[in-house]
């Protein structure tokens, strides 16, 4: 299926995927060309039409030709190189094994038994069911080593329960939970140390977490704090916020125009920043005056979705217009969005992108153009790639700098300005700005270029000016300093522009794509499809968009959806933010739980009739959001900005006149032993200050 995904396609057509059609020119692709001459098998026909011989022939091979499998015995050969193994794990599907049924131990490691279960299957319980499962084991009394390691046992499994990961099997390999699940799980770890006098600092704590279970998270955060730890989190959870001992707000904007503090002080207290704003309930995320409604012949249905935890569900999306998928964390989300509807719209518009989770059929694929999945994965790994390249905005900005008197002058054209290329690049550094100082055993060290200094080009390359600014001045602008720069230049302003609508304006035009968060990347992607010269009709799936959002990022977020929606697409968001999902035309619950416990349908209609559902977990916290209400109990009478209540040093982290980044010189006092909450518009420099300066000088 992975290799022939297509089976309609004749082998003219390009039905063999790896070996492309004639556009690529693959020379695996002549070679089938030429032996189906010489067999005279039809090779403009459907392959499904091809009779067994024939496809025998191309799968299996002949003796004077290698066939598919052939193929791919000899790439098996060259397996010591890196892309050959990525190449073959495109095509390659795995089996349980024989032997262990999947369990990874040997027969004899499965003969032992605690209770009634082997070593296998209590790795394959959830956290959950492994919780109870120990709590109900009894240990002679005698064996008082074994009940010291079934408290351990017992006590972090808790932990586990207690951070909303019950869910999780025991077995589940770290590399496929998400950041959210990582961190939680470091979480309960540390609290199951019972380690003192520690400070932590946590990104997001909350990525991935349904807000009925961030009473939990919040238990252990405080279960931290009490155990005289300082606990300093980096959050726009406004649950968490408010549950804070103290508030941290970085601000006004973001970029160059961030990095104050507005607010320093007790969380109950806090002034008129933005962030109290949103929080006491004088700005707000408002929801739509008027919601769609979904036409009757216009669905998207999957039937007899099973992947993983679904239970054999039937799921109908409506189409053309904004649809929110919700449920607690665990519950099938990602997995019917991700693994069943896109991978099989995918499959069937002949794009293929991994086999499709289970489910009988689809029905409605045929009313989309294409399925986009904007997700927060890397977009790349190189630091030569940056948002000017990404817009395709680069290629105008070099034409402009070669077209100078100054640029004719010395004879460069618009190659000269890259530093993908030795013409103008600093070859000291090879374009990096930077070189990397080997330490063998520590920490590889990176120092700025001595002969450019960081600007990556050469001296004469940078003597070249467009009003003014060299090609390093450029790639230094933020995105809004850009647009004033290039107001007359419509093509470089066209591409630049939908980086405004999704909240990146304060993104520097030459920083490298691999040091964006994932929020960042997910945005950046999505104002591609922004740029209104594009009619097609497409469904864009969301994966928690607002992961690393401020409320006030999340407006700008949520108009640019709707622009999408407007524009004739559907746009499909998995989320658990309620100012996200009150904004939605469609919502589709999942639950009732997570894990085994869910993988059902528990509500789906617009939010109004999902409120009112009392079996749904996300209904009960919509209703609160719907009403309006503030987020933050009113607290006293506004303090200034800067509040310092304990001044001992023994009870404070002090940090003086931090500038890392676009911090203005940042001096402050953290109390030790509290719940400190740092917040901020994106941008702001929050990351920054807890961990390129908190962390690192902790480190």
């Amino acid at each position: 299926d992975l290799i022939i995904p297509d089976p309609r396609r004749s082998l003219a057509e390009g039905a063999i995927k790896p070996w492309g059609d004639p556009a690529d020119h693959r020379m695996e692709f002549e070679d089938m060309m030429a032996f189906c001459r010489r067999s005279k098998i039809p090779t403009h026909t459907p392959f499904e039409r091809l009779t067994k011989t024939r496809k025998k022939k191309i799968i299996d091979g002949t003796p004077d030709y290698y066939g598919i499998r052939g193929f791919f015995r000899w790439l098996e050969t060259k397996t010591y190189k890196m892309h050959v193994r990525v190449y073959l794990s495109r095509y390659r599907s795995y089996t349980e094994c024989p032997d262990c049924q999947g369990t990874r131990f040997k027969k004899e490691s499965l003969m032992y038994k605690l209770g009634a279960l082997n070593i296998g299957q209590i790795y394959a319980l959830n956290v959950d069911e492994a919780s109870e499962f120990f709590e109900k084991l009894h240990l002679p009394k005698k064996d008082e080593a074994g009940q010291l390691i079934m408290n351990e046992v017992s006590s972090r499994l808790r932990y586990l329960r207690d951070v909303g990961l019950g869910y999780l099997t025991l077995d589940r390999q770290s590399r496929t939970l998400s950041g959210g699940e990582v961190q939680r799980v470091a979480l309960a770890s540390a609290l199951g140390s019972s380690l003192v006098n520690t400070l932590y600092v946590l990104d997001e704590p909350s990525i991935g977490l349904h807000p009925r279970d961030s009473h939990r998270l919040i238990g252990i955060l405080k279960g931290l704090r009490d155990l005289k730890n300082t606990i300093v989190v980096v959050e726009h959870d406004p649950e968490i916020i408010r549950q804070s001992d103290y508030m941290l707000d970085l601000g006004p904007a973001a970029g160059e125009h961030g990095g104050e503090v507005m607010y320093f002080g007790p969380t109950e207290d806090v002034n008129g920043s933005l962030t109290g704003k949103y929080l006491k309930g004088e700005l707000s995320i408002p929801m739509p005056e008027k919601r769609r409604k979904p036409e009757k012949d216009k669905w998207l249905t999957i039937e007899g979705a099973s992947q993983h935890n679904l239970k054999n569900i039937n799921v109908s999306i409506p189409l053309g217009v904004f649809v929110c998928l919700t449920g607690v964390s665990g519950s099938g989300k990602s997995t019917l969005a991700e693994e069943v509807l896109y991978k099989a719209v995918k499959w069937i518009k002949g794009d293929p992108q991994g086999r499709p989770g289970s489910h009988t059929t689809i029905k409605g694929a045929e009313c989309l153009h294409d399925v986009v999945l904007v997700d927060q994965r890397p977009i790349g790994r190189t630091p030569r790639a940056n948002p000017l390249t990404y817009t395709k905005a680069m290629d105008p900005v070099r034409a402009l700098l070669a077209q100078t008197p100054g640029a004719r002058a010395k004879g460069l054209g618009p190659t000269h300005f890259s530093f993908n290329t030795p013409l103008g690049r600093c070859e000291t550094c090879r374009g990096e700005g930077f070189e990397k100082v080997e330490m063998q055993f520590l920490s590889d060290v990176f120092v700025t270029c001595p002969d450019c200094g960081g600007k990556r080009f050469q001296n004469d390359i940078l003597e070249v000016t467009y009003n003014g600014r060299n090609i390093h001045e450029i790639l230094s602008m933020t995105v809004d300093q850009a647009l004033g720069f290039f107001k007359d230049k419509p093509r470089i302003k066209s591409a630049l522009d939908p980086l405004t609508h999704v909240g990146l304006g304060y993104m520097r035009l030459g920083q490298p794509i691999n040091t964006l968060s994932g929020g960042e990347a997910q945005r950046l992607k999505l104002s591609r499809y922004l740029k209104g010269d594009d009619r097609e009709k497409r469904l864009f799936i969301f994966d928690e968009p607002t992961t690393g959002l401020h409320f006030d990022d999340i407006k700008k977020l949520l108009a640019a959806l709707q622009r999408l929606v407007t524009e004739g697409n559907t746009v499909l968001v998995i989320e658990h933010n309620m100012d996200v999902v009150k904004a939605a035309d469609w919502v589709i619950d999942l639950g009732p739980e997570g894990g085994d416990a869910g993988g059902d349908i528990v509500a789906a209609g617009p939010p109004e009739l999902v409120a009112k559902n009392r079996k749904s977990h996300t209904g009960r916290f919509l209703k609160v959001y719907m009403g309006g209400k503030g987020r933050l109990r009113q607290g006293k009478i506004p303090v200034p900005a800067i509040s310092e209540p304990i001044r001992r040093p023994e009870d404070v982290i002090t940090i003086k006149g931090a500038r890392e980044h676009n911090l203005k010189k940042v001096s402050l006092s953290i109390p030790r032993n509290k719940l400190v909450v740092l917040t901020g518009v994106s941008g702001s420099g929050k990351s920054t200050l807890a961990f390129d300066i908190l962390f690192a000088e902790g480190q």
